[in-house]
Formats: structure tokens, C-alpha cells, sequence
């Protein structure tokens, strides 16, 4: 009977190993995300030999943008787990889909562009282009054949009590760190829009404005979003870099 009960509660473990939870979920938005810088920094050290900053949120070491897109991947292709045309065709389509969503979105909340992909071929609106779709694919393919399973068994060794105060500390700081953002990113687009403009953006009359200028200031925005795009009174894409370099 003790046996029958063991091999039972093991059959469950088993089980609840392979379930996709919240907690799965919120580390593939973690991992992701600094797996996703890293591999982007890489790249374009490669493609332009310059190591640059290619994060997505002020405090952490994250590209979220990939931690999104492998949330969004894995819920809806790991059901052709082991059908590797159908996940290539599949992640790649999807793929440039979240690519282009994300960016209206992001632009929709900051006035400004993360990204540009006018100067490649095949691209639709400067939003997403085939290549970097074409990369969607072949990353949805390692990602559900190969990373997943590994992952899983990484994010699942902490269980019970534990697993939930880490899971709430860790959502604690990444709702912490995205409002930052939001906050830092809308005071550096505010000022360099009043920079094209002429006007003395620079204030420090209050708290806030001194904070402001302290941990948003044009010097650690600029290192930490080099890319960063706004659009001037007449609808161009201006680096907001160049405005400061002229």
C-alpha cells in the first residue's frame, strides 16, 4: 500500500513538473529577458563592433521584448512540440506579429521608437522586416525543442513557500523597475523635444525635478537607450542622441 501511495505522489510530482504555471511563466519572462540582451549585445557587436547598451527597462539587465515574445511563443506553440517545419512557419509568422505589436505599443505609451528597421529590406512600416522574422522562427524552434525543457527544470527546484515570496519579490521589483522606466524614458523624450524647440528644459524647483534630473539625467538615459527614437514637429524619426551631439 506504501508503495502504491509513493509511486502515486511521485506520478503527481511528475505531473506537476510538466504543468505551465504562473510561476513557469513569470521566469520565462525573466530569463528571456536577460537571455535575449545578451544574445542582442552579442549581435551587434558582431554586426557593428561597438558593445551597446541594448536593454529595455532602466534598472534591470533585461530585453523584454524577448521575455514577452517567448511567453507569447510558448503558450502558443508548444503544442507542436517536435514538429520542427510547423514551429519554424509558425514562430516566425508569430513572431514578426509580437515584434510589431510591441512596437505600436511601446510607441503608443512613449512617443518614441525602440527600434527601426527602414533601412533593411522586406520591411513592413519600419515595425518588423522578413530577417529578423526569419530569426523569430529559428528561435521558437531551439526555444520549444531544445531551451524549455531545461528551463523548466531550473525554475521548479524551488517549491512551496519559498517558490510564492520569490515569485512576489521578483514581480515587486519588475513592476518597480518597468514604472521607472515609463518615467525616465517620458522625462527624456519631454526634454529632448523641448531641446529641438530651443526652450531651457533644465529645472530644478522642486524634489521631484532634482530627482528627475539626477537618475534620468541625458548622460544615463543616452548609455542605457542609444537608440532611442522620437518624432520632430514635421514627422521625422530623430535619434534622440543626435539632438545632444550637435
Amino acid at each position: 500500500m506504501e508503495e502504491k501511495n509513493l509511486n502515486a505522489s511521485q506520478a503527481k510530482d511528475k505531473i506537476d513538473e510538466n504543468k505551465t504555471t504562473i510561476h513557469n511563466y513569470l521566469w520565462y519572462l525573466i530569463i528571456f529577458s536577460i537571455l535575449g540582451l545578451i544574445v542582442e549585445t552579442i549581435f551587434c557587436f558582431i554586426t557593428t563592433g561597438n558593445i551597446e547598451s541594448r536593454r529595455g527597462l532602466i534598472l534591470g539587465p533585461f530585453c523584454p521584448i524577448y521575455g514577452v515574445g517567448a511567453v507569447i511563443l510558448i503558450f502558443v506553440l508548444n503544442r507542436y512540440k517536435g514538429h520542427k517545419l510547423k514551429l519554424f512557419v509558425y514562430g516566425t509568422i508569430l513572431g514578426g506579429l509580437i515584434e510589431y505589436i510591441i512596437s505600436y505599443i511601446l510607441e503608443s505609451i512613449y512617443g518614441a521608437r525602440f527600434w527601426d528597421y527602414t533601412w533593411l529590406k522586406l520591411n513592413l512600416n519600419g515595425r518588423i522586416c522578413l530577417r529578423y522574422s526569419i530569426y523569430w522562427g529559428i528561435l521558437s524552434l531551439l526555444l520549444i525543442d531544445v531551451f524549455k525543457k531545461y528551463i523548466d527544470k531550473l525554475i521548479n527546484k524551488i517549491k512551496g513557500k519559498p517558490r510564492l515570496i520569490v515569485d512576489i519579490i521578483v514581480t515587486i521589483v519588475l513592476v518597480i523597475d518597468i514604472i521607472f522606466t515609463v518615467w525616465g524614458i517620458s522625462v527624456y523624450k519631454t526634454r529632448a523635444k523641448e531641446t529641438l524647440e530651443g526652450k531651457n528644459y533644465v529645472t530644478n524647483n522642486t524634489i521631484i525635478q532634482k530627482f528627475e534630473n539626477t537618475v534620468f539625467s541625458n548622460e544615463i538615459m543616452s548609455s542605457i537607450f542609444p537608440n532611442l527614437q522620437i518624432v520632430d514637429n514635421e514627422g521625422n524619426l530623430i535619434y534622440i542622441t543626435s539632438i545632444y551631439n550637435k
